[in-house]
């Protein structure tokens, strides 16, 4: 008769949320693409950033290629939430835009998905601003 390993069969799962074999960075041209593929969106200059936004509506990420970051304006909830994934790479911007949300993405080290979840996000909120506010 086989004796059950216990502590092995119970043994606890990790998850890794952030592979390595979905690190890939994310470069200017690729974050580029991804925040245009949403309709009605344009790209404009916002001081040393790239802003995009929707046509006729406020902006709903920034890009800075100096350092290969994305402000990308969420809810602070949303804020928390992606926090909460990866608190090295994706913090709050240090500054009064980040306590109403506003959020930085490290992108040579932030998996695609995520940056894409998030700026759905924040496009939904643009198109949408009053269901941001309702409770």
């Amino acid at each position: 008769m086989n004796l059950i390993d216990f502590d092995e069969l119970y043994r606890p799962i990790v998850i890794d949320l952030f592979p390595e074999n979905l690190r890939v960075m994310i470069d200017m041209k690729a974050f580029e693409k991804m925040a245009l593929s949403f309709p009605h969106t344009e790209q404009v200059p916002h001081f040393e950033r790239v802003g995009f936004k929707i046509t006729g509506r406020r902006m709903f990420t920034t890009y800075l290629e100096k350092d290969n970051t994305a402000n990308i304006f969420l809810t602070p909830a949303e804020q928390r939430f992606f926090c909460k994934m990866d608190r090295t790479n994706v913090y709050p911007v240090p500054n009064k835009w980040g306590e109403k949300g506003a959020t930085t993405f490290e992108l040579n080290n932030v998996a695609r998905e995520v940056v894409m979840e998030a700026l759905l996000s924040a496009y939904n909120g643009t198109i949408k601003p009053n269901a941001k506010n309702k409770k």
